[in-house]
């Protein structure tokens, strides 16, 4: 084997070793951890698959802050793609088996509903307000957008490695006693 053939081999090889095994973020895992707020704010999330959002862009508007406008079927369509692997992070769960995540930092936030699907393993998916056969609408920006069902089965992902070493420091107070 040629010596640089064989460096890359070995590059590639060291590479591979090194990155992230990422499995899906279910409610068994939450629940068997016993993760808290600030415990999932440590947590390094990915999405498993594009999530594409979609709305219809409004007549007068000029600016378009994340997204890219297309014609479908004659309409402009503002959308916002969310490529599979992006790194996002926890910002507050509104209420039991909801997270509320985020991709980017703004002020104020935008983030996206995920929550555990009993269909599909109770892994935490992509939530819509409601969903047809063709798609769901989901809030984000204060807007309501359009999502395909391509998008519907969109889990978090987590290296659980990294996941399971999350620090916590904990001191149990023994009390004190009269006359101490």
């Amino acid at each position: 084997m040629k010596p640089v053939v064989f460096f890359f081999a070995v590059m590639v090889l060291t590479g591979m070793s090194c990155s992230p095994t990422l499995s899906p973020f279910t409610q068994k895992l939450y629940d068997d951890y016993h993760w808290n707020a600030d415990d999932l704010k440590q947590i390094q999330f990915y999405i498993s698959d594009d999530i594409v959002l979609r709305r219809k862009a409004s007549e007068g508007e000029t600016k378009i802050q994340n997204g890219k406008i297309k014609t479908i079927n004659g309409e402009k369509i503002e959308e916002l793609i969310f490529k599979r692997g992006t790194p996002c992070v926890y910002l507050f769960s509104p209420k039991e088996e909801r997270f509320a995540i985020s991709f980017e930092q703004a002020d104020p936030p935008r983030y996206l509903m995920f929550g555990p699907n009993p269909k599909y393993s109770n892994r935490y998916v992509i939530l819509a307000k409601e969903w047809d056969r063709n798609r769901g609408i989901i809030s984000y920006e204060g807007s309501e957008w359009f999502t395909t069902t391509e998008s519907a089965y969109a889990c978090l992902l987590i290296d659980i490695k990294r996941a399971t070493s999350v620090e916590r420091k904990s001191t149990v107070v023994k009390g004190q006693k009269v006359g101490e």
